[in-house]
């Protein structure tokens, strides 16, 4: 087994960088709690504060509307409410819509009766299926406001999702709209007010952050989904609790250094486009041995570091398995679902069969990846292939 690693797994996890674990070393040695009113309070009250604005920045919020939480999956959870305020008035949503290739922390449908929950397809494309939801909210039997949920980058294939479109269609049939930004925050530029959600989720550690922090950033102040956690008016009044203060801190310092990184995708989509072209090169040179290869989302807008592939007659559970000996770290799909051998249900979602879905291998960059990671990548696979020859 080789001691030199290549990591190529961001989607699932960003290694933390180093001035965010800086910056949380730093608010460590502050003593105090961030809800006092005394010097030290204030002190740690600021950190937060000034964690709350990076995130804001990152996508064109108001600092007022964002909301700390333990994680994507806990925002998730808050936003998922049948029961929200509306500039102070109780609103009551009938059901929640959601995509067919939601991330399950979604698609389980939070705090929804699962009689209330109703999935809506996608292309063979990965592309919601605008006709289709255009008909199912016309076809309603109920005017009550209801939530769509949809996510703006896949987090398996990478595909961007036409947000403003469907957003259009929730506001004309009376519903709200949940967006989860987790895989595109940082990779593309996000804009509340452009998007038009009502609630946005986000994750620290998919920036470079912890492990541990996310945020549910709500469209306006005067919408507010009813609180899991009840106790302290921490948050807003929408997560009670001691706040994290030293995770806070590391979010927001990578939420910071996410934005100002930008433009550094586009060297990540270069290294990406490259990887795609000399792995179409080696499946060709396979002499008919395995099946054709497939780039997932090829022909259609994805974020830059994210390419999803598959051999039909490969299985990506070896694949990994031999990948994993030669120091090479990707993964099968969602990282969420890992330790279940079974087909990405995103593939299922896009009509790809069973067997082509069991060999797909999703391999994910980020800000520190080189050409010479994806060369190591592409040397063991073809490794790998030999052996099954």
């Amino acid at each position: 087994m080789t001691t030199k690693r290549t990591y190529l797994d961001y989607n699932a996890s960003v290694p933390l960088m180093s001035a965010a674990r800086e910056a949380m070393v730093s608010a460590l040695d502050v003593v105090a709690n961030a809800s006092s009113v005394h010097m030290d309070g204030r002190n740690n009250r600021g950190l937060v504060e000034k964690a709350r604005s990076n995130v804001a920045k990152l996508v064109g919020a108001d600092p007022a509307n964002v909301v700390f939480t333990s994680g994507a999956t806990e925002a998730a959870q808050l936003a998922l409410s049948p029961l929200l305020q509306d500039k102070n008035s109780p609103v009551t949503l009938s059901n929640l819509y959601v995509s067919a290739i939601e991330h399950p922390c979604i698609s389980n449908g939070g705090r929804f009766s699962d009689n209330d929950i109703e999935t809506f397809p996608v292309t063979g494309q990965g592309i919601v299926d605008l006709a289709l939801l255009k008909e199912m909210l016309a076809n309603r039997n109920t005017k009550s406001p209801f939530l769509l949920a949809l996510m703006l980058a896949n987090n398996e294939t990478g595909i961007i999702q036409p947000v403003q479109e469907v957003f259009a269609m929730v506001k004309n049939a009376g519903g709200y709209l949940l967006v989860d930004a987790v895989q595109a925050a940082g990779r593309i530029a996000i804009d509340m007010h452009e998007l038009s959600a009502d609630f946005l989720i986000l994750s620290s550690h998919k920036l470079g952050g912890p492990q541990g922090a996310g945020a549910l950033v709500c469209g306006r102040g005067n919408l507010k989904p009813s609180p899991i956690i009840l106790g302290g008016s921490q948050e807003n009044k929408l997560r009670a609790g001691t706040e994290n203060v030293a995770a806070i801190a590391g979010f927001g310092v990578s939420a910071q250094i996410a934005v100002e990184q930008l433009e550094h995708m586009r060297k990540i989509a270069y290294i990406r486009n490259d990887f795609e072209l000399k792995l179409s090169a080696l499946s060709k040179n396979l002499d008919g041995r395995f099946g054709s290869l497939k780039i997932f989302g090829k022909d259609v807008d994805r974020i830059a570091n994210t390419s999803c592939f598959a051999i039909r007659g490969i299985n990506a559970e070896t694949a990994l398995i031999s990948l994993d000996l030669d120091g090479i770290s990707v993964s099968t799909g969602s990282a969420c679902s890992s330790g279940r051998i079974e087909a990405s249900q995103v593939l299922n979602a896009m009509g790809v069969d069973e067997e082509e879905a069991r060999g797909a291998i999703r391999v994910s960059m980020g800000w520190d990846t080189t050409p010479e990671d994806t060369k190591r990548f592409l040397e063991a696979f073809a490794s790998y292939l030999r052996r099954l020859a």
